[in-house]
Parts: structure tokens; sequence; C-alpha cells
């Protein structure tokens, strides 16, 4: 794909590889538009189920190149704002495609590269891996990470340590919401292939429209209003010849065509 990004695609599943190992992944602006494009490009590609978010080297990303950001403050104030936009808008892109997202997530975790690992549908990390907001340190704010890592943390958490900049480990990690698991270094890549497998026993369709489900009913009363919406999307839904397909192989005892 570039220099920066490699895109690996086999099976139905896409591998998106950080590719700037020298500096852990650092995010600069040819790391943040190769993304956007990888992100857009998979997320129109119908034959990719899941995309796998994955680094070279020593981490998955380790943030922000700060050597971008101190740049960036000598842009005019709409260049400075229209290049923010750049890196929220890339992880926006990862947060909307319609594919099932995993981050592999080993190493120093700082950052922008937290923001990443929020936006991703499921993040599986190793002990070792660690996580940081060390933006205030830099006299700035976590900024367009800030509603992915809010939505995966919480107001709480994310207001200490927003503020404090405080190194935390896996396990805090997966306490906060924004692992989902933990495995050993040499398990990592095993457990991701035994996930993908249970993934390819969904209905890419179906799955896709569940990912969006949170999104949209969180934090809503439960009223008729809501509950009329969702009769309406169900309903929709199993008219559909995705489910009449899965409802007719239960019942059949066989295997629905997008089994592997």
């Amino acid at each position: 794909m570039t220099d920066c990004v490699r895109v690996e695609c086999e099976a139905g599943v896409a591998r998106v590889i950080l590719s700037r190992p020298q500096v852990n992944n650092a995010l600069n602006e040819a790391l943040v538009d190769a993304l956007a494009s990888a992100f857009k490009t998979l997320a129109a590609n119908d034959t990719i189920s899941a995309v796998i978010l994955m680094g070279e080297g020593k981490s998955l990303c380790s943030g922000a190149d700060v050597d971008w950001m101190r740049r960036g403050g000598a842009l005019s104030r709409d260049q400075s704002i229209e290049e923010l936009m750049r890196l929220g808008q890339m992880i926006e892109a990862l947060d909307r495609m319609p594919q099932t997202t995993i981050a592999r997530v080993h190493g120093p975790i700082y950052g922008g590269g937290v923001g990443l690992v929020a936006a991703c549908d499921i993040a599986i990390g190793v002990p070792e891996a660690t996580f940081c907001f060390s933006e205030v340190r830099l006299g700035i704010t976590p900024g367009m990470i800030n509603p992915f890592v809010l939505r995966a943390i919480g107001k709480r958490n994310a207001r200490r340590y927003f503020q404090s900049a405080e190194v935390f480990d896996a396990k805090e990690a997966s306490r906060i919401g924004l692992l989902h698991e933990i495995v050993d270094a040499n398990e990592l890549d095993d457990r991701i292939g035994r996930l993908l497998k249970q993934l390819r026993a969904a209905a890419p369709g179906a799955r896709a429209i569940a990912k969006t489900l949170p999104g949209m009913l969180a934090d809503r009363p439960i009223d008729h209003v809501l509950l009329s919406e969702i009769a309406v999307l169900v309903a929709d839904l199993r008219a559909l010849p995705e489910a009449q397909e899965g409802l007719s192989a239960f019942l059949e005892k066989r295997k629905a065509p997008w089994v592997k």
C-alpha cells in the first residue's frame, strides 16, 4: 500500500499493518493519510469480513509523533485544524468500518495509539502492553481520540487518566474496558485466529448491523419509540435472503454458506 502501511488480504480477512517500527509506529501525516486510505478502501470491499489492526516492531502504535505535533503549532490556525481533522477522520473511518475490527495490542500504546485501540470492535493484548494519555505532559490534551476513548473507558476513568498521564498496564486497561482480553505473547495470534473462526460462523450482513446497534441504542430511554424502531429493524432483517438462509440452515441441520 505505502511504505508506512501494508495491507494483506487472505480468506476474507485484511491485516492492516503499521510499518514505522523505527519510531514504534508513531502517527505522522503520512501514516494518518495511509491508514485513512486503507480503512476507506477496505470498508468498500464486500469480500472482507474482518480487519486486524497490527504493528511491526515493538508497539502497535506509540501515539502521535511528537515532532509532528510540535511542527503543527507553527501552522496557521486553519491549517492546524485541517490537519487535526484528518487525524480524527482517520480514526472515525476505522470506527465506522462495516467489518469486525480487531486490535492486536502489544508494546507501549500512548495517546493516538490508544485512540486506534478504542475505535476497534475487539481489542486483545499482551500482559506487557502499557498505556498512557501523555498529552498533558507535553502541554496539550487528548483531543481527536477523546470521543472514541471516552466511549470505551467511560467519563470517570477518562477524567483520571487524561489529567494524571499515568502509565497503566494491561490488567488496568482490561478493568476499565479498553482491552477485552489479555493473552500471552506466544498465544496472541492463535487467540485471534480462533476469534476469526468464531466470527466466520456469523452472517456478515447481520454482523455489520449488530456492530452499529450499541451506538444507536446507548443512553436512550427504553420506551415505545425505541422498541418500535427495533421491531422495524428486526422485521426487515429477518425477511432478507441472508436471514432466511441462516434460519433455514439451522432448521435443516446444515451449515450456512458463510460458515467456513
